[in-house]
């Protein structure tokens, strides 16, 4: 057999010694152009079926063949009739096939996967080429039953690939028992355009199928434990996002070559067999996560010797971790017990578990200390631990297992210093210890160069920031430092911190004037200093952070990763996610916060502070925040008209300062505006239009403004009787009407004399009083 492997560009004359050619490869990572695709018009078909008549093997995969005008495929494929494999995968190619590829009827190998095909094969020339033995049609948009019909024909057919295509159920009651042809081997219909099928018949006649994947198409039924006993050779079976619902039954005798089950995100019922590891003892991967399971773990799991990931999180499994699975799963790297109700003690001291590189039991009732056993795990990189009721302190060995990059353990009872061992953790990316009791102050060595997120919240740090915290750490996000007993002032090196965008300081001890350094974080999303002691004005340079910048596709500060898996050869990745978490106020209400639309919240809080002057107008730059608070202060000056650039913004909240002046009308422009405060200040004249937005807020957004009018408070009066709060001079901030104080003290004063004259005049008995008092007074 001659071949061919193309090496350069194809001139248009075509290959006219290459008539007896039967092989012909355009590998794209053999071209030697400078672009890593080459983009060939569908005539080229036409070239190669004229040069190459007798051609068998054809790969042009990568090549965007559907470039041309129509994007369809060339009729010049069709006389090709003696192909028996084409690759044509990833050609941006669409529309139908065309009927002539029915005469292709040597064709063992088709792989048209990755295009945009359209059409049911049910009626496609598909039908027709019953030789096939492999079918890679996945990332399409196919229309295929599930029932697999029009296919029923193709005898050698051993591996069917569709999966992201359109699983439609087209099957009859007539055809329900014909049983297909084929035998398969694999069988791949994973999609999310299927909705509610129970399992195909034809599926009940195969016996050699190895790799079965029927995820997120809502299968329903009971788990088909019938499937593994048909099928002794299967090693892969995947049922993830399907309907399944009612009891885990296993088959009834041991299946020694399943590697990979997973069925999570269903609705599996009931117990986990008491049997699972006896029956199934090679498995290399379990996943039953987010199920209703219920029951305890069964110590059988310890008999799974090559057992490296299960995951059983989001159930409801209770009682405590068995420890024939901790002593007999030595090759496991991913354990995740996590939200169920799970409780005791983590580990004893007979602990095998030296190859977790992940290990996430949060959502649970576990008690005691975080056990020494761990230490063995030199290998661990994400340590879950959050949202249990463990206590004592964090372990200073945890600094050693320099793998480390996700710490999580918030709300524990956990006490005691920060390990100043954590300096050694260089691959460390989020710290979350948020929620306990730790004490002391941040080590000033701390500052890993891959830290991104930083959670320290409610707890009792105190002193000050020291300059080696954090020093250079480019990588940080978010540093989240509230409700501590920290002290001192915002440091000066905050400005290197080039990459943090949410900077939680609230509710703290810290002093000094709000850093102008804060204005060199350019990416700045989010920034809480309120319930401090902080004083002086507010810095005007706040428009150069990103509160000021539209609404853009910034990736989320989620952490979305994969571990890494290998089994006999076989790699794959189990998708895990971070969601970052903290407490934010805003609308008068503490809101947690997490996910996705941390990447959207924008917002700036330095209420409850000391700060003085007036409000800077280049606050109104800040177009892109949500809410705006400067509530509890001693600002003064009016509210600035720039204000009615906040289009995005929610809640403004600036009561409780000693504004005066008016309330700018052009506030009613902001359609978002949900919650609004301008209480106890010095306001006067009429309010802002009550319509849109601004026909939602009641007396309580203005009281304690006594000179306000107009709905929902009293109509006001005309300009020449209504008073005004402030006198000439805007800038000045006292809005007693001195006049009137005067005229109404001296009234006073002189009522207050002529009423003791009168008193003593009447009364001898207080006269003799009131001048023994005088006399003795004198003396």
């Amino acid at each position: 057999m001659s071949s061919c492997e193309v090496n350069g560009v194809v001139r248009s004359q075509g290959f006219p010694h290459f008539k007896s050619l039967e092989h012909f490869d355009m590998d794209f990572t053999r071209i030697a152009l400078n672009t890593s695709f080459i983009a060939l018009n569908t005539s080229f078909l036409q070239i190669i079926s004229e040069s190459m008549p007798s051609l068998k093997y054809l790969s042009l995969s990568y090549y965007t063949l559907g470039t041309n005008s129509s994007g369809t495929l060339d009729q010049g494929l069709c006389s090709l009739v003696h192909l028996q494999e084409l690759y044509i995968a990833s050609n941006d190619l669409r529309g139908s096939l065309p009927w002539c590829m029915a005469n292709m009827t040597s064709l063992r190998i088709l792989d048209v996967s990755s295009n945009q095909l359209t059409g049911s094969i049910s009626s496609s020339p598909l039908v027709h080429l019953t030789s096939i033995e492999e079918l890679m049609l996945s990332n399409n948009y196919f229309q295929i039953p599930i029932s697999l019909e029009p296919l029923f024909n193709y005898s050698r057919l051993k591996i069917f690939n569709a999966e992201n295509n359109e699983i439609k159920a087209e099957i009859t009651e007539s055809h329900s028992l014909i049983a297909p042809k084929f035998q398969l081997n694999t069988l791949s219909l994973s999609s999310n355009y299927g909705d509610g099928f129970i399992f195909p018949k034809f599926l009940y006649h195969q016996h050699d199928l190895e790799y079965v994947d029927l995820s997120h198409i809502k299968m329903n039924g009971e788990f088909p434990n019938w499937l593994l006993e048909n099928n002794t050779k299967l090693e892969t079976l995947f049922l993830v996002n399907d309907s399944l619902a009612g009891p885990f039954r296993l088959p009834i005798h041991s299946h020694k070559r399943l590697r990979q089950l997973d069925v999570s995100n269903n609705n599996i019922r009931g117990h986990i067999p008491v049997k699972i590891g006896d029956v199934l003892p090679s498995l290399y991967v379990f996943n039953n996560s987010m199920n209703a399971l219920d029951g305890s773990i069964p110590s059988s799991f310890g008999n799974m010797k090559f057992l490296q990931i299960l995951d059983l999180s989001n159930n409801h499994l209770t009682g405590e971790i068995p420890e024939h699975l901790a002593v007999g799963c030595v090759n496991l790297q991913f354990l995740a017990l996590s939200n169920n109700n799970l409780q005791g003690h983590l580990f004893s001291r007979n602990f095998n578990l030296t190859n977790l590189q992940w290990l996430q039991l949060e959502g649970n009732r576990f008690v005691g200390e975080i056990p020494q056993s761990l230490s063995k795990c030199s290998s661990l990189e994400g340590l879950y631990l959050n949202n249990n009721s463990l206590l004592g302190k964090i372990p200073r060995w945890l600094g050693n297992l320099t793998r480390l990059q996700y710490i999580i353990m918030p709300n524990n009872h956990l006490e005691g210093p920060i390990p100043v061992e954590f300096c050694q953790l260089d691959s460390l990316q989020i710290l979350d210890i948020s929620d306990n009791n730790i004490s002391g102050s941040l080590p000033s060595c701390f500052h890993p160069l891959s830290i991104k997120q930083v959670h320290l919240s409610k707890n009792m740090l105190h002193g000050q920031l020291k300059r080696g915290t954090f020093f250079n750490c480019s990588s940080l996000v978010t540093l989240d430092l509230s409700y501590n007993r920290l002290n001192g002032s915002i440091p000066d090196w905050v400005d290197g911190l080039s990459q943090l965008s949410h900077l939680i300081l609230g509710h703290n001890n810290l002093e000094g004037e709000v850093s102008v350094q804060l204005c060199e974080l350019n990416q700045l999303q989010l920034l809480d200093l309120s319930n401090n002691n902080l004083h002086g004005p507010i810095p005007p340079c706040f428009d150069n952070t990103t509160l000021h910048e539209s609404y853009s596709n910034s990736s989320s500060p989620d952490e979305q990763f994969e571990i890494f898996f290998s089994i006999e050869g076989h790699q794959g990745f189990l998708e895990k996610q971070n969601h970052e978490i903290f407490e934010f106020t805003t609308k008068n209400i503490a809101y947690i916060y997490q996910g996705k639309v941390l990447s959207l919240l924008s917002g700036l809080d330095l209420s409850c502070n000391k700060l003085i002057g007036h409000i800077p107008p280049q606050i109104g730059n800040l177009t892109r925040i949500q809410t705006l608070n400067l509530s509890h202060n001693n600002l003064t000056g009016s509210i600035p008209s720039t204000f009615s650039n906040l289009k995005h913004v929610e809640s403004l909240d600036l009561s409780n300062n000693k504004l005066n002046g008016k309330i700018p009308h052009q506030l009613v422009e902001l359609k978002t505006l949900e919650v609004f405060s301008v209480a106890y200040n010095n306001l006067s004249g009429e309010i802002p239009e009550w319509k849109a937005q601004f026909a939602t807020f009641n007396e309580s957004s203005y009281e304690g403004n006594t000179f306000l009018c107009g709905l929902p408070l009293p109509i006001c009066r005309s300009p020449a009787t209504m008073p005004e709060a402030s006198i000439g001079n805007e800038q000045d901030d006292n809005l007693i009407d001195m006049d009137s104080f005067f005229i109404t003290f001296t009234t006073s004063y002189v009522i207050v004399i002529f009423g003791i004259v009168i008193v003593l005049y009447v009364n001898s008995y207080w006269r003799r009083r009131w001048f023994y008092f005088v006399e003795m007074w004198i003396t």
